[in-house]
């Protein structure tokens, strides 16, 4: 704790809660259709009802914004995946297939998921919160597909970061056409054998919830769902 207090935002009202559902729903539809660019603080505030000023109050920025809707994404994802949790023996099999189904939900929403990738790039200092709860999600939905009966280890959480940064990286190169989709399978698949070398086989079921404690933290809005996994 530094000397500095920390501000502590108090929990939505349920009309508040409401309106940042809206104002989600309407991020995600507006970069379904065109992408980064079309997602316009002007019309997003048109087409979710609320003032402009209000919208910032709850997003200062498109950028805040968009990292805000890749955090309902993934929680709608997650919950998703817990639901139909995948079916692999091994811990790396189950990962892969968990990123693999993640992966092919945004593929069927193109330009949201490059509206919310192009969001994370750009990110800086003043979005840390919202791109840690992004990266606190996606640990979470690693970690359950990998069916732990005890917290991670040290050793564990690196591979997973490890992941988290290769299941990134491979959303870019294919967004941005420099690979295939088969390509990000042998990428996703390779890098998830880390977990092997973690001996997280040891001991390891298919059942969710070393990860759960981690995903704590995003928002509800139900937009155009790309997490339809």
């Amino acid at each position: 704790m530094t000397a500095e207090a920390k501000t502590v935002t108090p929990p939505l009202t349920e009309r508040q809660e409401a309106r940042r559902r809206r104002i989600l729903h309407a991020s995600a539809q507006l970069a379904s259709r065109g992408g980064f660019d079309a997602v316009q603080m002007r019309e997003v505030a048109e087409s979710s009802n609320v003032a402009l000023g209000t919208l910032y109050r709850y997003f200062p920025s498109k950028v805040h914004l968009l990292v805000a809707t890749m955090q309902d994404q993934l929680q709608h994802m997650h919950t998703t995946l817990r639901k139909r949790p995948p079916a692999g023996e091994e811990p790396a099999a189950r990962v892969a297939e968990t990123l693999m189904r993640a992966f092919r939900a945004l593929q069927r929403e193109p330009h949201l998921a490059d509206a919310m990738v192009r969001a994370l790039t750009f990110a800086d200092r003043s979005v840390s919160p919202e791109v840690d709860t992004v990266s606190r999600l996606t640990t979470a939905i690693i970690l359950d597909a990998m069916g732990l009966d005890a917290p991670p280890t040290a050793e564990q959480l690196s591979a997973v970061r490890v992941i988290e940064h290769t299941w990134h990286s491979a959303l870019i190169t294919w967004l941005s056409g420099r690979a295939s989709i088969a390509q990000v399978k042998i990428d996703i698949e390779t890098v998830c054998r880390l977990i092997d070398l973690t001996g997280a086989g040891a001991g390891a079921g298919a059942g969710a919830g070393a990860g759960a404690g981690a995903g704590a933290g995003a928002g509800a809005g139900r937009g155009s769902r790309a997490g339809k996994a």
